[in-house]
């Protein structure tokens, strides 16, 4: 693990993270950011902002779909379809995608310590909970690039930046695995569903997460690597302890950024149209 400079100023409360950090991480030669560079007005984009709300996976999860749904039926009309992003923390949860096999859970399915999840995303099992940041960009590719390579990479490239800029951690990618990463540790887990090149499902980002539940399964299906968080990081460096609110808030605020930078798009913070959305729901072991 590397750590640069700059991490006290975090600690001590200021706000650093607003920061220029001119050893950021920049995203590979290869991939192509969209309109870097220009003076174009950046397409609008809604932002459902819940990032200090814990939302039961399988709310979020119909709601994104109902969200596609809405934007497939746009595209079909040759209307215009802007793009959407939800920001939020999950009740305790394990995920699989949609040719994950049980081989990779540590415990028997039937009576599995959190709600288990068969969803449509790629990749294998992974965990999400309180104090991990949960990313949801629901983007019209047609109005950036369509290539679902490129789509990765960018969303690695928003995590990288956010550790970089913010935290003075500094991440990378590592070759034949999505994701980001710091030495052995991978910090922010990547899976995505594309239909008619909408994109759904998203990225998470370890911020303060409790990493014990990753010990009952086998982290996206990769045995011989770790699972990290920014405050694990941050602690067994030489800051002690930090303050869980204060780096929720931080992380928060620089994804925003970070994603309208890479992206080119204009916020507009938007009022979540179902209030049940919010609520809690009874516990359930697995749903296929």
């Amino acid at each position: 693990m590397e750590l640069l400079n700059g991490v006290d100023t975090l600690i001590s409360g200021l706000h650093h993270h607003h920061r220029t950090n001119a050893k950021r991480n920049r995203v590979a030669r290869s991939v192509k950011i969209l309109n870097s560079g220009n003076h174009q007005i950046p397409r609008k984009c809604q932002c459902f902002d819940l990032y200090d709300k814990l939302i039961p996976y399988k709310k979020a999860w119909s709601w994104q779909k109902s969200i596609v749904e809405e934007k497939k039926t746009l595209i079909d009309r040759n209307q215009d379809c802007p793009d959407t992003v939800i920001l939020l923390q999950h009740s305790p949860v394990y995920t699989m995608g949609t040719a994950s096999t049980e081989d990779y859970l540590n415990f028997d399915i039937k009576d599995a310590p959190f709600d288990v999840y068969r969803t449509e995303r790629g990749g294998e099992v992974t965990y999400h909970g309180p104090g991990q940041l949960v990313m949801y960009p629901i983007i019209n590719l047609r109005n950036h690039e369509m290539d679902l390579h490129w789509y990765l990479r960018m969303l690695e490239e928003i995590v990288i930046r956010v550790l970089s800029s913010s935290f003075s951690i500094k991440a990378s990618r590592l070759d034949g695995l999505t994701g980001v990463w710091v030495g052995n540790q991978k910090v922010a887990a990547i899976g995505i569903r594309v239909t008619k090149w909408i994109t759904y499902h998203g990225l998470a980002l370890n911020v303060t997460t409790d990493l014990t539940p990753f010990n009952w399964i086998v982290p996206c299906g990769i045995k011989d690597r770790k699972v990290g968080s920014i405050k694990g990081l941050l602690e067994d460096g030489e800051h002690g302890k930090v303050d869980d609110l204060t780096l929720i808030d931080v992380a928060h605020e620089s994804l925003l950024k970070e994603f309208s930078e890479v992206f080119q798009l204009q916020m507009e913070k938007q009022a979540v149209p179902d209030p049940k959305i919010l609520k809690a729901e009874p516990f359930k072991r697995l749903e296929c």
